[in-house]
């Protein structure tokens, strides 16, 4: 591999590129699903190859190819060279990457179980023993549970002279149960929405989630939220379980920390961002209560490694701090354009893909709070938790949100179940209104293997520690 990386790099050169670099890029995937007591699917999949970038004439070109051998490599630097020469002639400033990039070493994530060493009947056995805790509960009408198990291997050079390898492992599940009524359906899922939860590691992430636990608690839930009272509407006091305020996170500053959003050069899925330069230590982002850090060094996050695409190591860096605006997501050419060096976040999805600013594990830091404090000193406010549906602006200010579960908290004590819960802001407002967050016994990482950017579409794995956060004088209950 190591010589196939060494031959692009020097036919990249000699055909006239200022800088190269090269990855090559090995992808396995197994995906377990069971629905209804039955095994419904297993598949495992592969995939691998390489991607050249290129810089010529001061713009980028890039191509990639499944086949390895030396004939495809000439090729497809030749393909390279010939995109970047045409970008050229419509750039508008040459790229400047700042300082050169030097790593070298190898990465691998720690984890105690290979998940793909682990024999396909226990990964089985598991879902079917969640599935029948949720079968157990009369009412239930839908039962799935799921895993998803990656392996990926990559090598990085430059002609800096970076060289690096990674071997990367994710493991992850989740179980859902679906309770419906000739009116509506409610469902809840454990222990995340949207599929499972998923982390950096190996089996032992899997087992310390007790699917099999949750299961019979989690389709008690769905049950009940059939004949529960409606979310009020009007302005409250909102305490935001951990894993939708992960969500808040990613939504309402991720998107718009990412430097390239910012500077106009991608939009897609997303949009740009309300937070523009002049506004770097200057905006008031949220109150003293809020500090946010980019850390791709956070143990069992989905966007934890040891250097970036680009053979930028794996740093953490402020975004907000104590409630300043302080800090975006950037890469070598975006960080150079306000003269400052990447804090390491261009990641691509596959050998295929040209790398792009992509969240790492962007954290809400612990406050000093608890979720059972911030109930006792709330007089009239909700408490919701597990994301159901999310809406946000291309600039990333107005948002709605609705979860899957909400409870009334009146006196200080928590009330009676709500369904169908929603809430609505403006980022900063929002973040502002931010008067307490739990703390480190509370707090945890929260991995969204989603999230959607670029043309053609890339999807990133990316995680957000965070912990339950109480914010004041919030509209809830927003139907229309």
């Amino acid at each position: 591999m190591k010589e196939l990386a060494e031959a692009a790099l020097n036919a990249a050169q000699v055909k006239g590129a200022s800088y190269a670099d090269v990855r090559l890029d090995e992808h396995v995937t197994q995906d377990i699903i069971v629905k209804n007591g039955q095994l419904a699917a297993v598949s495992d999949d592969a995939s691998e190859g390489f991607g050249v970038r290129v810089i010529v004439d001061g713009a980028w070109g890039f191509a990639g190819s499944a086949r390895l051998d030396n004939a495809e490599v000439e090729q497809v630097v030749d393909r390279a060279i010939r995109i970047a020469r045409a970008s050229a002639r419509v750039r508008l400033a040459p790229v400047d990457l700042g300082p050169a990039v030097t790593s070298r070493g190898h990465y691998r994530t720690p984890l105690e179980r290979d998940p793909f060493a682990v024999p396909l009947s226990e990964k089985v056995d598991l879902l079917l023993r969640a599935d029948a805790a949720m079968g157990s509960v009369k009412g239930v009408t839908i039962r799935e549970g799921s895993m998803e198990f990656i392996r990926q291997t990559k090598l990085f050079a430059s002609t800096e002279g970076a060289l690096v390898e990674q071997e990367l492992f994710e493991s992850g599940a989740g179980i859902e149960a679906t309770a419906t009524s000739p009116d509506e359906v409610q469902n809840r899922s454990y222990p995340n929405s949207f599929g499972r939860h998923q982390g950096a590691g190996g089996y032992e992430y899997i087992t310390a989630l007790e699917l099999d636990r949750h299961g019979g608690r989690i389709a008690e839930e769905a049950v009940a939220l059939l004949t529960a009272l409606q979310c009020p509407s009007g302005v409250k006091t909102l305490i935001l379980g951990a894993s939708q305020t992960a969500l808040q996170i990613h939504e309402s500053c991720g998107h718009p920390t990412e430097l390239d959003r910012v500077f106009g050069m991608e939009a897609a899925y997303a949009g740009t961002s309300f937070m523009t330069p002049e506004k770097l230590n200057h905006l008031q982002y949220g109150s003293p209560q809020v500090t946010i850090t980019a850390d791709a060094l956070t143990p069992t996050g989905l966007g934890t490694f040891g250097w970036d695409d680009e053979g930028v190591p794996a740093q953490r860096s402020f975004l907000i701090k104590n409630g300043l605006f302080v800090g975006y997501l950037t890469s070598r050419e975006t960080a150079s354009v306000l003269g400052q060096q990447s804090n390491g976040t261009m990641r691509a999805d596959g050998w295929n893909r040209i790398p792009l600013i992509r969240m790492t594990n962007v954290n809400l830091e612990p406050g000093d709070s608890s979720l059972e404090k911030m109930i006792a000193e709330t007089k009239d406010g909700v408490y919701m938790e597990t994301n159901r549906s999310w809406s946000i602006d291309d600039k990333r200010l107005n948002f709605q949100f609705g979860t899957q579960l909400a409870y009334e908290i009146v006196d200080g004590k928590r009330g009676r179940l709500l369904k169908n819960a929603t809430y609505a802001g403006i980022t900063p407002e929002f973040w502002n209104s931010c008067d307490a967050v739990a703390g480190r016994s509370e707090w945890k990482v929260w991995g969204l293997a989603n999230c959607g950017k670029g043309q053609p579409p890339q999807v990133a794995h990316v995680a957000h520690g965070a912990a339950p956060a109480r914010f004041q004088h919030v509209k809830v209950g927003i139907l229309k």
